[in-house]
């Protein structure tokens, strides 16, 4: 079992939030809570340090209590700036990332990531049976350098970066739910339901 000193965490609340009509997604209320509190909820038991990336409302963001991170520049590159900005700030040697839009995720689906990763194995990416959700993984930090290369050369595709690496799908079909999304104000109303 990997120990929670070489671990740590980042919450992707970097996007634009096109699909919910502009609005900040992290921010947005679920049961009286935003949803990134769920995210922080679930990373805090696993992890030594925990950032959050977020390229707007930050000063909000900020008021959670963690290091707020952003990609470095306006362009909004997703999710793979926010994890390599984790990874150029974190010394551990895993880092454990989440989306701020899946608040049925628990500490118990997270840990099921770190345990699967080895020496074979340099990414653990969640697999609900169905379809590999590409933002809910572990990885080692090891490769902070061929992500910071990837981005460099124009790429921005998450799941074509995992695919050039030794990775693993952890199935997560016995729990599939747990990874529903936050996309729109009616999947939110249908959640809260």
């Amino acid at each position: 079992m990997i120990e929670r000193n070489k671990v740590s965490g980042v919450v992707l609340a970097g996007g634009r939030g096109r699909r919910m009509d502009g609005a900040d997604k992290g921010l947005v209320m679920l049961n009286g809570r935003p949803l990134v509190r769920y995210a922080i909820d679930a990373l805090v038991p696993l992890v030594d340090e925990l950032f959050i990336s977020a390229n707007r409302n930050r000063l909000d963001y900020q008021g959670f209590g963690y290091p707020v991170i952003d990609d470095g520049n306006d362009d909004f590159d997703g999710p793979l700036a926010g994890i390599l900005a984790a990874l150029q700030m974190t010394q551990a040697e895993y880092l454990l990332v989440v989306p701020c839009d899946s608040p049925l995720l628990t500490k118990v689906h997270l840990q099921r990531l770190l345990n699967v990763l080895d020496e074979q194995n340099t990414i653990a990416v969640a697999f609900d049976g169905e379809r590999l959700h590409p933002v809910i993984l572990a990885l080692k930090t090891g490769i902070k350098d061929d992500l910071a290369a990837y981005l460099a050369s124009g790429e921005r595709k998450l799941q074509r970066w995992i695919e050039r690496h030794a990775f693993i799908r952890v199935d997560f079909s016995d729990v599939a739910p747990a990874f529903t999304n936050i996309n729109s104000a009616a999947e939110l109303a249908a959640l809260e339901q």
